[in-house]
């Protein structure tokens, strides 16, 4: 599962999630991938299922990579726990997601194979998503 090594600070206040996202927002490595078309949370074990679907749908040919890290923690307190008594403890690590993120990028594989494997990827996930295409591909 991914998560940070090491943080400077345990605990993170929650944010808020606005405008569109300026970085990683087009296609760096591959041919193919997953745009975001919503704001959301994405824990580290979605992270994992997305990537397991996509390879094994790809039978481990071609590449993948993965356009997000969850390096922001989740705090969460024991069930029935009593209001005060400060912040809960670090449960699991999210990343945060702005319209227009990549999330998922593959490349090696024919068209037809990356886009449904990228499809299943998108169903593991929290968020809309868009198939994108690199300008310049020839198939």
């Amino acid at each position: 599962m991914l998560q940070p090594r090491k943080t400077k600070y345990r605990k993170q206040q929650k944010g808020k999630m606005k405008g569109n996202a300026n970085r990683g927002n087009q296609l760096a490595f591959g041919s193919f991938g997953i745009k975001s078309l919503e704001f959301a949370w994405i824990t580290g074990r979605q992270i994992e299922a997305a990537r397991q679907a996509v390879t094994r749908h790809m039978k481990r040919e071609g590449q993948l990579w993965i356009k997000i890290f969850p390096d922001k923690p989740v705090t969460k307190k024991p069930a029935e726990v009593r209001m005060g008594k400060g912040k809960g403890a670090p449960e699991y690590f999210v990343a945060r997601v702005n319209p227009g993120r990549i999330l998922f990028e593959a490349e090696g594989v024919p068209l037809e194979v990356a886009k449904e494997a990228l499809r299943l990827a998108a169903q593991k996930l929290p968020v809309l998503t868009k198939f994108i295409v690199r300008r310049d591909y020839v198939e």
